[in-house]
């Protein structure tokens, strides 16, 4: 059912969702970023930042001045930090959060963020290229090879489950709020559900990746490119890159959870009242993306050193995609068998 099409929002809802989206986002994803550190610090014997170090960050960047380098491409170097932050926001409203609906649910939606979740990686990307600097060009030529990497398995992952969805409902599998409906768990046999595993493991294997967390990182690579295709930017600019960074990783998050886990326990708990309700499923959401935080990002970038780009490559192209298509192959072997 297109919960969008039955309820269709307000002028007000849709002028005031995405801003109050926006800044939840920012808001949830810089403490999940404190969150992370605190965890990997702890995870490797020392004592880490505080979990408000993220808000001190971006607070101080806001007050400092916005360099812009001789000889970069002044427009769009300035452009390319609101185009982060921006494609983030946007990728945000397909999501379901909070175990309620996405804002801009429908039909489609599924194959729509994996667009989306290439623009702040683009913006990087040109971002780099713009500031005319060799560090940052090196960057988002690294960037660029990441991306193309672990697009092919993260289209697998979503294009598996919609099949099986649509192969036993009929309905429309390529939305999100169709796979919530229709947890892939409870549609599948013991090959199915092993590949369901499969299909997991991928997807938390291509999330350091598509936020460029340790051993993903090389794009920055402070040790090697001095910051990569950050090096150039300051101030405002910076601060905007870092706010897109954090609300992208919320969203990365959070689709992991609406595409595996999209259950709510409000109802199983018995709760009648519906604020009471939509809280608990707000908790219960939040801390199924800090489980999914601690295994896909801080587990594995206090564990395992930087890859080179052609092992992230190789990673990507070989690895995880042959565990995803494995995947998709014992579900369709289910549904056959």
């Amino acid at each position: 059912m297109n919960w969008l099409a039955n309820n269709p929002p307000s002028l007000a809802e849709l002028l005031l969702g995405p801003i109050v989206v926006a800044f939840v986002g920012a808001i949830v994803g810089l403490v999940y970023l404190g969150i992370d550190r605190v965890l990997v610090a702890r995870m490797q014997a020392r004592v880490g930042p505080p979990v408000a170090q993220p808000f001190r960050d971006v607070s101080k960047l806001m007050m400092k001045e916005s360099i812009i380098p001789n000889g970069s491409l002044r427009w769009l170097f300035q452009f390319a930090p609101v185009m982060c932050v921006m494609g983030a926001v946007v990728l945000l409203l397909y999501i379901p959060l909070f175990g309620r609906p996405a804002i801009f649910e429908g039909s489609g939606d599924a194959i729509l963020v994996i667009y989306l979740m290439t623009i702040p990686s683009l913006a990087l990307v040109v971002g780099g290229f713009a500031s005319s600097s060799p560090y940052a060009s090196v960057g988002a030529q690294r960037e660029m090879v990441v991306m193309i990497s672990y697009e092919f398995p993260l289209s697998v992952i979503i294009v598996s489950l919609a099949w099986r969805i649509m192969q036993v409902t009929g309905a429309n599998a390529f939305s999100l709020a169709t796979i919530g409906q229709y947890p892939i768990w409870e549609l599948v046999g013991p090959l199915g559900f092993a590949g369901a595993i499969l299909l997991l493991v991928s997807l938390i294997a291509v999330t350091p990746g598509e936020l460029g967390r340790i051993p993903f990182d090389i794009a920055e690579a402070e040790t090697e490119l001095a910051g990569g295709m950050l090096v150039e930017y300051s101030g405002r600019n910076l601060a905007l890159f870092y706010l897109g960074n954090a609300i992208r990783g919320f969203a990365v998050l959070s689709l992991v959870v609406a595409l595996f886990f999209p259950y709510n326990i409000g109802g199983a708990l018995g709760i009648s009242a519906a604020a009471g309700r939509i809280a608990v499923d707000a908790v219960f959401f939040l801390g199924k993306v800090l489980a999914v935080m601690f295994v896909a990002v801080a587990v594995v970038r206090s564990a395992v050193a930087r890859f080179r780009v052609n092992q992230a490559s190789a990673f990507y192209l070989v690895a995880v995609t042959l565990v995803s298509v494995i995947g998709l192959l014992l579900i369709w072997a289910d549904f056959a068998l």
